[in-house]
């Protein structure tokens, strides 16, 4: 059984946006299906951490091209039961043979309430049969949407997708490139609407920045996310994100 976690305070206003309506009726809810970071995120290289176990303890460690740190690799290091969950979770997709069993993995453990589903608040899709399993399951679940981010653009390209630009896989499974990751190069050739961490306002530009998901859980075009999480003392992350507050940084001069 797969360990689906309930909305977070950032995930649960999607309870309220028009367009999501449709699949929450009824008192349906948002929950999260999330892997351990770092581990099953084979593409990530700007916010690359993970978290390692030896002697009884935890211990994050960020990747060498990391820029910013994985928020959600600094929540495995300082709660075990998160850890615990997501490594569970883990497991048991990558013991799956196929696309179809992780299908069948998916469907058989869906929450009774499940309305929305967003994939990996950590992690990702780390085998090509998960994402295609993920796709089989959506479509044999029209009443439920799907949505994700994902810096693995190498599966992307070798699944079907209805309108990439719009972050459309399938009418009910939202996924948007997540930038900063090993195949950024192939974003532009496919067309795919993005995501794109900025460490101000400033730096987002024209992009409207996605505070709650509201972007990321419906058809449109690309955003930006503002820098949050646990930051290393005294890196350039860390400075931004404590002038984030008074929207006074601004990397590169941008």
């Amino acid at each position: 059984m797969l360990r689906y976690s309930e909305a977070n305070a950032k995930t649960e206003r999607l309870l309220e946006l028009p367009e999501l309506q449709k699949y929450l009726q009824g008192k349906r809810k948002v929950y999260s299906l999330d892997l351990l970071s770092g581990w099953t995120c084979p593409a990530a290289q700007d916010c690359l951490a993970k978290v390692y176990v030896g002697n009884g303890k935890r211990r994050l460690q960020d990747g060498p091209l990391t820029q910013f740190r994985c928020f959600s690799a600094s929540q495995e290091v300082a709660y075990p039961n998160v850890y615990n969950l997501r490594k569970f979770n883990w497991k048991m997709i990558q013991n799956m043979r196929g696309d179809k069993q992780v299908a069948e993995l998916i469907l058989g453990t869906l929450p009774k309430k499940a309305g929305v589903i967003r994939y990996h608040v950590a992690g990702d899709f780390f085998k090509l049969a998960y994402l295609r399993g993920a796709i089989l399951a959506a479509e044999q679940r029209p009443d439920v949407l799907f949505y994700a981010y994902t810096k693995m653009i190498n599966f992307l390209a070798q699944v079907d997708m209805e309108k990439p630009a719009k972050g459309v896989i399938r009418p009910n499974f939202l996924v948007t490139a997540s930038v900063g990751g090993r195949y950024d190069y192939l974003i532009k050739g496919l067309g795919l609407r993005t995501a794109t961490v900025v460490f101000s306002e400033a730096e987002a530009g024209k992009l409207p920045i996605d505070h709650d998901d509201s972007h990321a859980a419906t058809v449109g075009g690309s955003f930006a996310l503002l820098l949050h999480g646990v930051q290393p003392k005294g890196s350039e992350a860390a400075v931004a994100l404590k002038a984030l507050k008074g929207n006074t940084y601004n990397r590169n001069g941008k």
